[in-house]
């Protein structure tokens, strides 16, 4: 279970890899990782900008000066840097139970407000509600960016259980 936010060193693994495809500055990262996220996160000022200068100061990347850009910081990757994305690879493969917590929870909690009689959260006359219509809505988008990239989606029949048991995982 997720305490709170994206899986740790998911931001930093994402910064490494914006800045090994060509140099960035802090702003551009941000917006990508927006675009990535579909629109739907982005990161804090105040957690990419930390991360660019302590990648600084660990040797992981260097602020680079373009001619055409004087008053911008980019930031290209190190050798060392590259070596800290190839560790970053394998400790980032290792948080998709995160990723899947952090969705499945956050969508809980917007059905519990919709349907669970204790909250009185007031929906708004026009406009995003929490209600099963919306619910529906956000499920049909996941399907559809399922369907888009890994194909046709099929239902899976098993309980929770039933499929951690056939995959060998840990329950809890």
């Amino acid at each position: 279970m997720r305490k709170s936010g994206p899986p740790k060193g998911l931001v930093s693994y994402l910064v490494l890899e914006l800045l090994a495809e060509k140099p960035r500055y802090g702003y551009e990262i941000l917006k990508e990782i927006e675009e990535l996220s579909g629109g739907h996160w982005e990161p804090s000022y105040g957690s990419v900008y930390p991360i660019l200068y302590k990648f600084e100061d660990e040797g992981y990347a260097r602020r680079i000066e373009r001619a055409d850009e004087p008053d911008r910081k980019y930031f290209e990757l190190t050798d060392a840097g590259h070596d800290e994305l190839d560790a970053k690879r394998g400790e980032v493969g290792g948080t998709a139970r995160e990723f899947a917590d952090v969705i499945l929870g956050f969508y809980h909690v917007y059905v519990t407000l919709a349907i669970d009689g204790r909250f009185a959260v007031e929906n708004p006359e026009e406009g995003w509600q929490f209600d099963e219509e919306f619910s529906t809505w956000i499920v049909e988008q996941l399907v559809r960016h399922h369907e888009r990239d890994f194909g046709e989606f099929e239902r899976i029949d098993e309980t929770p259980e039933a499929f951690y048991e056939r995959l060998g995982l840990d329950v809890s």
